[in-house]
């Protein structure tokens, strides 16, 4: 896991990367200093960008490089003609990525705490693992024991206020979740640039 304070981190790359800083407050702020370093600011070479690039995407979904080189790697390997789309449905299809899109996590990080300790169960089997991947058809739910505790009481009210994407279908009142279709559309996530990614790795 990756455990940066997130408000620096977020003005570092300009993006508000984390569902802490997706607010007006810190837009406002963020706008203020761009105006005031604007022209002090040197223009990004290519390779600048790409590296911001990769390191946007993996603070995003919470990888280290090790793992993440990894997956950029499968990605390649598994269909040369469209590996930004592989790479995309990778992380998109980690377990705590797919707990937090459910919205029984409020951030990607709660899910993967709420994956470490248990919470929940993949096809009626707990899974303990963060980076496990799902497969369509795949469930997901709380586990039994975990809906009994205090902190998960409201998890189904926020089902209901979650906007949940077109390829999960989410049952509010049995707190549960199926992978009805696989995720290959990154411009759903317009502000990562994958393809930047995997220009930068093709330099090696």
């Amino acid at each position: 896991m990756i455990r940066k304070p997130q408000y620096k981190t977020a003005r570092k790359f300009g993006e508000a990367i984390f569902p802490k800083t997706q607010t007006q407050k810190f837009a406002v702020r963020m706008g203020r200093k761009s105006i005031k370093r604007g022209r002090r600011r040197s223009q990004k070479t290519e390779y600048g960008e790409q590296l911001l690039a990769k390191q946007r995407v993996k603070l995003t979904y919470g990888v280290l490089e090790k793992q993440f080189a990894r997956y950029v790697s499968e990605a390649r390997e598994r269909d040369r003609l469209n590996p930004v789309a592989n790479l995309f449905t990778r992380l998109e299809t980690r377990l705590d990525n797919v707990v937090f899109r459910t919205g029984l996590a409020p951030s990607r990080a709660a899910a993967r705490q709420m994956v470490g300790h248990g919470h929940i169960v993949v096809n009626g089997h707990k899974v303990s693992t963060p980076s496990y991947n799902v497969e369509m058809g795949d469930t997901i739910e709380l586990h039994n024991s975990s809906k009994q505790k205090t902190q998960f009481q409201e998890i189904s009210q926020r089902l209901k206020n979650n906007k949940a994407p077109v390829w999960l279908q989410v049952n509010n009142e049995k707190v549960l979740a199926m992978i009805a279709s696989i995720p290959t559309n990154h411009k759903e996530e317009p502000s990562l640039n994958f393809e930047a990614v995997l220009e930068l790795y093709s330099r090696a």
